[in-house]
């Protein structure tokens, strides 16, 4: 048969050129139509907050939906954004000029940090509206805040850090007194633990940032206009509410690891960019004056905790000496630049500006940009207006953006939901793995991509990468649909022929050992696998021709196996004298017609197996069929290989209880061959009773005669009830045999008779033994001695058998005697029933005159009667209608009979004379008298009171009213 590979390898060569019109032989091409119906929403989406404040807006910060902004000279209004109209505004309460310089909420929204241009600074908890001074932080510009989150609450800060605009950084607590509205001094505490440096002495501290990472270890980073320091260490147990002086006291004596660029902005401002479903931040954007310092946190190492930086510099138009930068926020892939004028956005991953939004100049110049970390809401203000950006979808492009950097993984992470894209990330990966020479992974990929699958393929064909075509064809074949029949068959044959040419190659080469069994260890999983069992099985004559093409009986055994084709397994065992495999493939599949079909086979070769595996079959095997190969064993083998056929038939008939007339009498048959001694026991055991045996009578008779076993044919004769012919026979064998055969037909006295004087001419003719003839007559009643002499020779003398005569002579005297008092106690009783008799003819009863008709309840003595014994009496023809419809019909015809003859006696007479004796007036000859006819009739009628007779008892079943007239009985009640 020709290769399959060479044919599909031509046919897609033929198809490259007619592409276009799809008009080839392998997968259907079905790809995507990325269609954008409407305008889609930009990722950052601005909305102008409808607000028109009645002073300048100086500052604003939000926190948890907590906005609180600074307005005029001596204002603050307070909005909860979850009930927007219900503002909350605060006087600060100063007569002198201080302006607010900065502000600061935490991260619960609960305390405000308010920091004047006058070296002081303001305290405002959520939950009062009086704002109080903190007198301890008097004399700085309060200039950043490290908020603690992990032991703040919302009514104290717990230990916070604050940073100055002369370097230092000091350690402080704000706890609202549960007594009264705030205690004598809200500000527990205000010590200084460090100062920041740059080369030329201490610089403002422009952020302040404190993260918890694992093990309870804390990492804190301060910012100046140059550089970021970090600092680490693990606050002692039990400690936490005193501070982090330990941290800062660590460094006391040298500079902790700190990252300085060269440019500066004159400020610096760092963001975080927090998940939702996390504690931590996972990312940090630094933005300084050669641009934007970002990276990932990794809160496992050891000492700082900035991971994979990267600095991107400024977009071209912006010019840090004309139109600085104002302002940072950072989200999951963008981080957001505040500029005077407009809003610019660039992408983390490869430093793009992906959105710009300028704002017009009515609105002023932009003061600032902040995000609230809780609902990733920006916000940005001006001295008069509010703006809020809504962050939308920001993944949605980012998958191209990784699958252009080479990072496929993330690129299908982040368009697994549109296969569309998907589609387009793993056909580039594919293509990059190709062009890399990892040809599999580029299989793996290519399969699961809607490219033309035809090109795919000669792809790795022209470059001679089959393992990778067939890893290729395994995945587009496990991505099929059920439906895909075409496909998958194709496929699947395919395949088939390349791992068989794969194995070929393999296993000619010695050194190639393991990848051999491996590729074997592949091949049989494609052929077992639960996907392909349909498609194999429909499709296995193909399969078959392929192994068979090949040589490989290995696999094809293996194959027929799955494709449960039992028989071609036993049969390839069977051609390779693999007798043993052939039994153990049945034995464990247990097919009835496969034991029929190999067993002749089989047993000619491991006759002891072969039955021992029918016997555990039980009765699942007919052990009818089976009869021939037993038959064709039996003909050519041993007596002691006929012992196996005899054992597997005793089984049959005495463990399963088999009833079928074939296995008897093949059992007989073999017992008559090998084992006569078990032959008769089998015929005994079998008993006596013609309908209870399952042999054939005629057909053993025959059997047992041809092979000489006259007591089993004697035994046979019994059963048919054949005495005379067993008891012939029996006298050939055995006096005694014939004298047990002569005794069964107890019913039939004559024939037990003729057997018996059978054996006795048998015992004097034949045997000559008169004192066996004379211990015949004592086994048998029914012999005398009159019937045995005949059999003598005449010059037998009397002396041998003189004692039975007398004991005849004797018996027959007993008889006479017998008949004497039997004639006797005969006469005796005839003469008592004449008695009887002449007794009830004089007997009579009397009746009275106003006795009534049992049945009729008229006056009795109005019509013919009749009296019975039990004293009731009836009408005659009341009496007739009573008892004629239960008689039996032919009393019923004669009784008919008997009236129309009575009828006919009657001879109507014109005078109103009668002889006197008319009833008694012969009919003429051959005719009854009419007193004879009426005799008859009484006897008829009046054989029994029909209340108190048989006829009563007879009637109990018969309902009172006839089912034929039930319904007009019915009716006649209604």
């Amino acid at each position: 048969m020709a290769s399959i590979l060479d044919e599909y390898e031509d046919s897609l060569h033929r198809s490259v050129s007619v592409q276009q019109s799809r008009a080839s032989v392998g997968i259907p091409h079905s790809g995507y139509v990325n269609a954008r119906l409407e305008k889609e929403t930009p990722i950052f989406n601005k909305q102008r907050i409808d607000f028109t404040p009645p002073e300048k807006i100086n500052s604003l910060v939000v926190s948890s939906n907590q906005l609180c902004m600074s307005l005029g000279k001596d204002t603050l209004l307070r909005i909860d954004l979850g009930k927007p109209d219900e503002p909350n505004q605060v006087e600060l309460g100063r007569k002198d000029e201080a302006k607010v310089y900065k502000m600061f909420l935490d991260h619960t929204g609960s305390h405000l940090l308010i920091a004047l241009n006058t070296n002081e600074c303001l305290y405002l908890n959520r939950s009062v509206q009086k704002v109080r001074a903190l007198s301890r932080w008097k004399g700085h510009l309060i200039e950043s805040v490290g908020w603690n989150k992990f032991l703040g609450s919302e009514i104290n800060t717990g230990p916070i850090l604050v940073g100055t605009s002369q370097g230092h950084i000091y350690e402080a607590e704000i706890s609202v007194s549960e007594g009264s509205l705030f205690s004598t001094n809200p500000d527990q505490y205000f010590r200084q633990v460090y100062t920041l440096e740059e080369e030329s002495g201490p610089a403002p501290v422009c952020c302040l940032e404190i993260e918890r990472g694992i093990e309870g270890k804390f990492f804190i980073i301060a910012t100046t206009r140059k550089r970021l320091f970090q600092f680490a260490g693990k606050v002692p147990e039990g400690t936490e509410q005193q501070g982090f002086s330990s941290i800062f006291a660590v460094h006391a004596d040298h500079l902790p690891s700190f990252r300085e660029f060269p440019a500066n902005l004159g400020f610096s401002e760092i963001a975080f960019y927090t998940p939702k479903l996390r504690s931590n931040p996972r990312s940090f954007a630094w933005m300084m004056g050669n641009g934007v310092l970002y990276g990932t946190l990794d809160y496992s190492r050891p000492d700082s905790i900035l991971s994979d930086e990267r600095v991107w510099v400024y977009p071209p138009d912006i010019d840090i000496t004309v139109n600085k930068p104002i302002s940072i926020v950072l989200t999951q892939f963008h981080f957001l630049l505040l500029l005077p004028d407009r809003v610019k956005a660039v992408c983390t991953l490869n430093g793009q500006v992906v959105f710009q939004d300028l704002f017009l100049e009515k609105f002023g110049l932009l003061t600032r940009m902040i995000k609230d970390p809780t609902v990733q809401q920006i916000w940005i203000h001006t001295e008069k207006v509010v703006f809020r950006y809504h962050v939308q979808r920001e993944s949605r492009d980012v998958w191209k953006m990784y699958m252009n950097m080479n990072k496929f993984d993330l690129a299908k992470e982040y368009c697994k939901d549109r296969p569309e894209c998907l589609d387009i990330v793993l056909a580039k990966e594919a293509e990059h793995c190709f062009q890399n020479k990892r040809y599999l992974d580029s299989a793996k990929c290519y399969a699961l991509t809607q490219n033309y699958f035809e090109e795919i393929a000669l792809k790795f064909i022209e470059a001679k990468q089959e393992e990778a075509l067939m890893e290729f064809l395994i995945k587009k074949l496990s991505n099929l649909k059920p439906s895909e029949k075409t496909q998958t068959t194709l496929l699947t044959t395919w395949l088939t022929e390349l791992y068989l040419n794969w194995l070929g190659i393999l296993q000619g080469d010695p050194s190639q050992r393991n990848l051999y069994l491996d590729t074997r260890e592949k091949f049989r999983t494609f052929l077992s696998s639960p996907k392909n069992k349909d498609c194999l099985f429909n499709n296995r004559a193909s399969i078959y021709e392929l192994l068979a093409s090949h040589g490989d009986t290995e696999h094809m055994v293996y194959f027929a196996v799955i494709m449960q084709d039992y028989e071609r397994v036993v049969a390839h065992h069977c051609q390779h004298d693999e007798y043993d495999e052939a039994l153990n493939v049945l034995s464990r599949h247990r097919d009835e017609k496969l034991f029929y079909k190999f067993s002749p086979v089989l047993i000619q070769h491991i006759p002891k197996k072969v039955v021992d595996a029918w016997i555990s079959m039980g009765s699942r095997l007919d052990a009818r069929n089976l009869i021939p190969a037993l038959v064709n064993y039996s003909q050519s083998a041993s007596t002691q290989q006929i012992n196996e056929a005899i054992r597997y038939m005793e089984f049959c008939v005495y463990q399963l209880e088999e009833t079928q007339q074939a296995i008897h009498n093949y059992l007989l048959s073999l017992y008559a061959l090998c084992r006569p001694d078990s032959l008769l026991s089998y015929l005994e055991q079998a008993g006596t009773n013609p309908n209870r045996i399952h042999y054939d009578l005629k057909y053993a008779l025959r059997l047992c005669a041809e092979h000489g076993h006259h007591r089993a044919c004697v035994h046979i004769y019994k059963v048919m009830e054949l005495y005379e012919e067993a008891v012939d026979l029996a006298l050939q064998v055995d006096v005694d045999l014939a004298k047990s055969c002569a005794d069964l037909p107890e019913d039939d006295e004559e024939l037990r008779k003729k057997l018996w004087l059978k054996i006795a001419r048998h015992v004097v003719q034949e045997e000559k033994d008169v004192k066996k003839a004379m211990a015949c007559l004592s086994s048998c009643a029914l012999l005398k001695i009159e019937d045995v002499l005949p059999f003598f020779p005449d010059f037998v003398t009397i002396d041998h058998f003189k004692e039975a005569i007398c004991n005849s002579l004797e018996d027959y005297n007993k008889h006479i005697e017998e008949l004497k008092r039997e004639m006797e106690e005969a006469t005796q009783s005839a003469k008592r029933i004449r008695e009887d008799i002449q007794e009830m003819r004089n007997k009579y009863g009397s009746v009275e005159p106003q006795e009534k008709c049992a049945a009729c309840d008229f006056p009795l003595l109005n019509r013919p009667f009749y009296l019975f014994l039990c004293g009731h009496m009836f009408h005659y023809d009341c009496l007739l209608q009573a008892v004629f419809p239960n008689l039996p019909a032919y009393k019923q015809a004669k009784l008919e009979d008997l009236q129309k003859k009575l009828a006919a006696t009657s001879q109507p007479s014109k005078s109103h004379h009668r002889p006197k004796d008319a009833d008694t007036i012969s009919l003429g000859k051959g005719q009854q008298s009419r007193e004879q006819i009426k005799a008859d009739i009484d006897d008829i009628v009046a054989a029994e009171c029909v209340y108190c007779g048989e006829l009563m008892i007879r009637s109990i079943d018969k309902p009172f009213i006839d089912p034929q007239k039930y319904e007009e009985e019915m009716q006649s009640w209604l």
